[in-house]
């Protein structure tokens, strides 16, 4: 093994001769083809060929997934019809309450409603094209330094990630924060490599992060102390000159991520939306209360299952060190998660001996400080926790296969380099294996392939310095073949279904919590804990869910098509008949809002049928303490407010019984079955309980306004009291 750091950008491939001064200027379209005179002549035309493919993938059945998400997607709705509810994130045109995170993630979503009208495409291609930008930008930062095919190799592992096929196809914020922490990252790698220019790059990297934050708060924080001690240590320049241009980075960051949370902690809240999530009415007390402090200690007021004390991980699955290889997140993430690490740790020992300010080693340094820290806190925290939130994990996973795999292979002729990529090999077949064992009905055959061929792969790898150059790319290509097939079949499976709700999973049914799917596809996975409604066999449930009972042997079958009820109307729009809608909409334009509901969802599903404002009562899971009763009452005397809405078809009451039937989720663990549930609620509906929350508004209804059905819904007209 040698200690010589890896070589410059472009090795491992022939010379190519720069074109003689008197030959003609290659046109626009050849040089965007051919790319840089000192790269391969494959080199361009591979990475276009990467990012067309991805492309056609991620947009391959894109509308089956509908609204995905109706929770963003309402938001999306309003921001497009009104500028005020886009600034601020509003889930409705009218502005009652915005969604529980900044909005800068529905942006590029309600500008692409605003230019070309309310539907799918409109609302997912957007995400589709920050995964290609992902993609792209990944490439680029690993090939400046470690040559097109390592580029090449990372930007493929990234696409074929389950989760990043999902969550680039999907609405919640965290396809942006993927493209900005990317970007960020991007950024410090450059601001390593010169000391001239590194301050304009740590400007840039800061303005990424402070936008990362308006996309998800403080979970783009998460890479910070790597990319700041990377720099401190390792950065070109005396140290004086180093912490001057990290303090303008982070004023960089400070102003991209703070001008928004200033204007609207100064903003008269009589004036602006209610901000979700919070029990004061306070971004600030969202970030590091509930999307903060409370993600880590569970400690989450308002949310579904948080409060003090009632937030522990056993809600959303066990924390610790293996809660990225469990059951329900292993598929989604953790295929190269095993190789990624090894790659990290030979990568450092290759460049241990380098100088102070080698870019191949601050490389290393700076992708796997962002994926340790990241994998640190996703293990441990003790809050909300869903799978796709590791896509976030994604992109640094793999810039260390594409790293680790290039400095390995042009080692391959000493010692520690082939028996590490052996090993490699052999560690990811026999993973993959696991975790196509995980679903032995679906392509039983896969997970074998996978074995014997990643461990032939492994054997070929260990002589890969000893036999002819062409017998060692073919074991290096059955090694990627082989840790490939699987997150490749997985990342199919996912595009080929849709995914709609507020939780969601790659990969085929059974492969994550499974739970309640949406029409044509999956999608709610529920917490552990909570799957079905009422009480499960651990004794949790949702503060003020209906009674509901379960059949957990199947998992949550079905979504029930809840207005007002059910872990449908809690997780996922309610299915809104043409009756109901074409009730709202009469007179719509006499009244600010045309409906009020409680529970983000159930708004949600009849504002994107109608595309007029229906006010969500309480937030999400109608316990945020917005409106309150007495200025629900005054909304009412003025008019402003056409109905509520309650319970029935496109909107469940609260009765006992089995959960709504519908596509089969992935199996579940015993519970009871029909059981009557304690966390009922009045006929008028409602997740919210206690004051500030649903109830005591839905309860004021049903005492004083006569119940009508339209079309099997509850509705309450409130022009017409009793």
């Amino acid at each position: 093994m040698t200690t010589t750091p890896f070589p410059a950008p472009g090795v491992g491939t022939p010379p190519v001769t720069p074109p003689s001064a008197g030959a003609p200027a290659p046109g626009r379209a050849a040089r965007l083809w051919r790319g840089r005179a000192e790269d391969a002549p494959w080199a361009r035309p591979a990475l276009l060929g990467l990012l067309a493919v991805t492309t056609v993938l991620y947009l391959w059945n894109l509308s089956a997934s509908g609204y995905a998400n109706s929770f963003y997607s309402a938001a999306v709705q309003a921001g497009g019809a009104s500028w005020k509810a886009f600034f601020f994130g509003s889930l409705d045109a009218a502005n009652a309450i915005t969604v529980d995170k900044p909005p800068a993630a529905l942006w590029p979503m309600a500008l692409s409603v605003r230019l070309f009208g309310l539907g799918s495409w409109q609302i997912l291609v957007p995400e589709v094209l920050m995964g290609v930008a992902t993609v792209g930008v990944l490439h680029a930062a690993v090939r400046r330094r470690f040559g097109a095919g390592a580029g090449l190799l990372a930007g493929t592992v990234l696409a074929l990630t389950p989760v990043a096929a999902l969550m680039f196809r999907f609405n919640n914020p965290d396809a942006l924060l993927a493209l900005l922490t990317t970007v960020a990252v991007y950024a410090v790698l450059r601001a390593l490599e010169e000391d001239r220019g590194a301050a304009k790059w740590l400007v840039a990297a800061g303005v990424a992060l402070g936008f990362a934050f308006l996309a998800k708060t403080l979970q783009a924080f998460l890479v910070l102390p790597p990319l700041a001690l990377v720099h401190v240590v390792c950065a070109p320049g005396g140290v004086g000159r180093r912490l001057g241009r990290l303090a303008l980075g982070g004023l960089a960051l400070l102003v991209s991520a703070g001008w928004w949370v200033a204007l609207v902690e100064l903003w008269p809240a009589s004036s602006r939306p209610y901000v979700g999530g919070s029990q004061n009415n306070s971004f600030l007390e969202l970030t590091f209360g509930y999307n903060g402090l409370g993600r880590l200690n569970g400690e989450e007021t308002g949310s579904v299952g948080g409060g003090p004390g009632g937030g522990g991980g056993g809600r959303w699955g066990g924390t610790g060190i293996g809660r990225m290889f469990n059951d329900s997140v292993g598929g989604q993430i953790s295929w190269l998660l095993p190789a990624a690490l090894v790659l990290l740790v030979a990568g450092l020992v290759v460049t241990w001996r380098a100088s102070r300010t080698d870019t191949a080693r601050s490389a290393f340094l700076v992708w796997g400080g962002c994926l340790l820290v990241t994998l640190a806190v996703f293990s441990f925290m003790a809050g909300i926790f869903h799978e796709y939130y590791t896509v976030a994990l994604a992109p640094y996973l793999a810039a260390l296969v594409g790293m680790g795999g290039a400095v390995l292979w042009e080692e391959r002729t000493g010692l520690f380099a082939p028996v590490t990529l052996a090993v490699t090999a052999g560690v990811t077949a026999y993973w993959g294996w696991v975790l196509l064992g995980r679903t032995p009905e679906w392509l039983p055959w896969l997970r074998w392939a996978v074995l014997v061929v990643g461990l032939v792969a492994a054997l070929g790898l260990l002589l890969a310095g000893r036999v002819d150059r062409r017998i060692g790319l073919c074991a290096a290509g059955l090694a990627l073949a082989a840790g490939l097939a699987g997150p490749f079949a997985y990342t199919l499976a996912t595009v080929g279904t849709g995914h709609r709700g507020s939780i969601v999973t790659a990969g085929p049914a059974g492969a994550g919590f499974g739970g309640m799917r949406g029409p044509g596809g999956r999608g709610t996975a529920l917490p552990y804990g909570f799957q079905g409604g009422g009480r499960n066999q651990g004794g949790a449930r949702f503060p003020g869910m209906p009674g509901q009972g379960q059949d957990q042997g199947q998992g949550a079958r079905g979504q029930v098509p809840g207005g007002g009820g059910g872990m449908g109307g809690l997780l996922n729009g309610v299915s809104v008949g043409a009756e109901a809608g074409a009730a709202l909409l009469v007179d719509a334009d006499s009244y600010t809002w045309v409906a009020a509901t409680v529970g983000a969802q159930n708004a949600a599903g009849y504002q994107l049928a109608t595309e007029k404002p229906v006010m969500a009562i309480g937030g999400f899971n109608g316990s945020d303490p917005s409106p309150t009763l007495a200025r629900f009452k005054e909304y009412v005397a003025q008019g402003e407010i056409h109905y509520f809405i309650g319970g029935g078809e496109g909107g469940t009451s609260g009765r006992s019984g089995e959960a709504g039937q519908g596509s089969q989720g992935s199996q579940g663990s015993q519970g009871s079955q029909g059981g009557q549930g304690d966390g009922g609620r009045s006929r008028a509906g409602g997740f919210g309980g206690g004051p500030g929350g649903g109830s005591e508004i839905s309860s004021w209804v049903a005492e004083n306004f006569e119940e009508v059905t339209i079309g099997g819904a509850t509705f309450y007209d409130l022009t017409r009291p009793k």
